[in-house]
């Protein structure tokens, strides 16, 4: 299986049709028949398994409809460059949407089952790629009026934790629980680390959400990362998956193979 995979962005969102309801589930590769398509992915899923070679297609989005992945499954012996401009072209003209060609990943195989092998090789992308998280932990403190937070992240199987001890206030309940995420990925990097620069609660559209700054240090660079997470269970999980929002896309490309 020869597969191809880059990384940038895309120019703008599909367009909601006057004919569809309901919300999207933001992340989600697809939607079924029987479920509303408001992004028009399926459509746009549709159009791409009618070109020439194409045997399955994927098309993930952000809440906010636009493209941030395409994954791809073609038959073996095509070129992949034109595949891309294949679908390059297809999504301009039907649809009125510019992806950049980095954002498209294409599988070839000559397996009989394309749905099957689509999903597991996104799936297998999926966890290959990115830090899980797994557990977060809240006890008390040493001393009174004060907790201990402990934060549990993944990667490629290895489970690393991080504990945080901080004063029993909102507000410093959430940067505990950032710094401690902050730092299990920083043991996960080699030659490149990352260090928190803030994290804080927000109010937003009649939501409350998690806000962190992350510093990326590597070298002579030095990137400021912000992530944020809507507050369901607790701040501190949401604080937790911030970060993660933040620095994935970062670390990917710095963890250790």
């Amino acid at each position: 299986m020869t597969v191809i995979k880059g990384d940038s962005s895309v120019t703008g969102p599909f367009s909601a049709r006057p004919s569809d309801s309901g919300s999207p589930a933001p992340g989600r590769p697809s939607t079924p028949d029987n479920l509303p398509d408001p992004w028009g992915v399926r459509r746009a899923e549709n159009l791409l398994t009618s070109l020439e070679g194409i045997l399955s297609a994927r098309v993930v989005t952000t809440p906010l409809g636009e493209v941030s992945e395409i994954h791809i499954l073609a038959q073996s012996g095509l070129a992949p460059k034109q595949i891309v401009r294949n679908i390059e072209s297809a999504l301009l003209a039907q649809l009125g949407l510019r992806v950049d060609h980095r954002k498209i990943s294409i599988a070839q195989t000559a397996e009989v089952q394309p749905l099957e092998a689509v999903e597991v090789a996104v799936r297998q992308k999926a966890l290959h790629r990115a830090v899980l998280f797994e557990n977060l932990q809240v006890s008390p403190g040493r001393r009174p009026h004060r907790i201990m937070i402990t934060v549990t992240l993944s990667f490629r199987g290895q489970r690393e934790s991080a504990d945080e001890e901080s004063s029993d206030t909102p507000r410093s309940r959430v940067e505990a629980a950032a710094k401690a995420a902050v730092t299990v990925l920083d043991r996960l990097m080699t030659d490149h680390s990352v260090a928190l620069e803030g994290a804080k609660i927000v109010e937003a559209f009649d939501r409350e959400f998690a806000f962190v700054a992350v510093q990326g240090l590597g070298g002579r660079e030095t990137l400021l990362l912000m992530g944020s997470s809507q507050i369901k269970e607790s701040a501190e999980r949401a604080a937790v998956f911030a970060v993660l929002d933040a620095t994935n896309r970062w670390t990917d490309p710095r963890r250790p193979n």
